[in-house]
């Protein structure tokens, strides 16, 4: 029974010394990248947005941000779209007039803040209200959104989520007793959290009335154009998709969908969050005019990714106008000897806005998406790539997807690490044998010697 016993505490010993290394590093890795990924700005930068006319006879439609932000592409895309078909005044606002840091790091300073928009609008609610999916979801400094959610309601508006965005109305208790979507990722968990909603997969959208909801992401588009349609008609609407680059439009009903769901390759973000902690950091420059859905083409793929960092520079460090009047603020000017400068932007391109030499991502025509994911697929790897697609609810059969397969060299970091941490057990074991072996007096083998 004893030599069962130290034999169980010997396997238990190894087992556990092969785990710490990678356990221990992969948490730490884990912890820093989303701890440090989308970090709110602290230096007081105060630009204000330029002015912009407001007509009164179109509908108003904003796009509220918390103060912990945003994810970007739910915010800008729709925004874009919106934008793009004439029919709206269309607004970003946030509870307070401050800068707020969206997905992967872009610093949007927002239109209006929530007395600006009663100033602006003579305490008339919004048209439309799109809700994002907020990175506090769930935490109390959600709070000021959810009331102000609950009040543009109970005055009329038509209120839209993007992705998790719907979680943000259902914990204000606006979808109880209503048919909702979200993001694949989530919508289970959401399906145990508020059982008074009636969760519908495989849909992109879902149009109950007074509230919309969309899957994830890259579905907002499509929730921007139901919108269209329904203020402004089936053709502006049209337009409006063709303005943007989106070839996925279904005038009047919902596109269909596959209901993602995991899979083994998934295992993919285990690695790439654990164990790439040599994550490249890609400075995104920042340049007047550029469209919304290149900004947010390139701060959501890599960010979705889990493998690229990204931080926006600008070439003076000024804040700067994206096309439909946005203001970004930079986090800075490009850093000297960097290997790899990206230019989004279709116009940055053609100008060369940063000299001959930097990566401009969109100097071909198409959706803005395209370019970035197959920059990611030959940075990075396939399998990267498809988990990023997914991520976004894009459909890339279209795509060039090239590069390496799988991370390998990340992916065997870990069981270097367990070998590593297994020699260093077998070292010790062997040390402690030979002091023991030697006992407390060396040299002596007994009284009689």
């Amino acid at each position: 029974m004893r030599s069962f016993i130290r034999v169980a505490l010997t396997v238990l010993a190894f087992t556990v010394a092969a785990l710490a290394l990678p356990v221990t590093l992969g948490a730490i890795t884990l912890s820093a990248g989303f701890e440090n990924r989308y970090s709110q700005r602290t230096d007081g930068i105060a630009a204000r947005p330029a002015h912009r006319p407001h007509d009164p006879a179109k509908p108003t439609a904003v796009v509220v941000v918390g103060n912990e932000g945003a994810v970007v592409s739910d915010a800008l895309a729709p925004y874009e779209v919106l934008a793009a078909a004439g029919a709206f005044n269309v607004y970003t606002v946030a509870p307070e007039a401050r800068p707020v840091t969206l997905t992967g790091g872009l610093d949007l300073i927002p239109d209006l803040d929530f007395a600006d928009l009663d100033r602006l609008l003579s305490s008339a609610a919004p048209d439309v209200v799109v809700v994002p999916a907020l990175p506090d979801l769930g935490e109390p400094t959600t709070r000021p959104v959810t009331e102000w959610l609950k009040r543009q309601s109970a005055r009329g508006s038509l209120l839209m989520s993007v992705c998790n965005g719907s979680g943000v109305l259902a914990t204000a208790g606006l979808l109880d007793g209503r048919k909702a979507t979200a993001h694949w990722i989530r919508i289970g968990g959401f399906d145990a959290e508020f059982p008074a909603v009636d969760w519908i997969r495989g849909t992109r959208y879902v149009d109950d009335g007074n509230i919309v909801t969309t899957a994830g992401i890259l579905s907002g588009i499509d929730g921007a154009l139901r919108l269209t349609e329904r203020f402004a008609g089936t053709e502006a609407a049209r337009k409006a998709a063709e303005a943007v680059g989106w070839a996925h439009y279904s005038p009047g009903s919902s596109p269909p969908m596959e209901q993602n769901s995991f899979e083994a390759a998934d295992t993919v973000v285990g690695f790439n969050t654990a164990f790439r902690w040599d994550k490249p950091m890609r400075e995104v420059l920042l340049t007047t005019g550029i469209r919304e859905l290149e900004l947010a083409a390139v701060f959501d793929t890599y960010g979705q990714s889990l493998a690229v960092e990204t931080r926006a520079v600008g070439l003076d460090g000024a804040p700067i106008r994206s096309r439909h009047g946005l203001t970004f603020a930079p986090r800075g000017t490009p850093a000297t000897g960097l290997d790899r400068l990206i230019v989004p932007g279709a116009d940055a391109a053609a100008s060369h806005a940063a000299g001959p030499s930097p990566v401009y991502l969109h100097a071909e025509p198409g959706f803005p998406f395209d370019a970035v994911l197959e920059d990611l697929a030959r940075t990075t790897d396939a399998a990267t790539t498809r988990w990023t697609t997914r991520t976004l609810e894009y459909q890339p059969a279209h795509l060039a997807v090239g590069g390496e397969a799988w991370p390998w060299t990340v992916t065997l970091r870990p069981f270097g690490l367990a070998v590593l941490g297994l020699l260093a057990a077998f070292g010790i074991r062997a040390v402690s044998r030979r002091f023991a072996g030697r006992g407390p007096f060396p040299g002596r083998r007994g009284s009689g010697d």
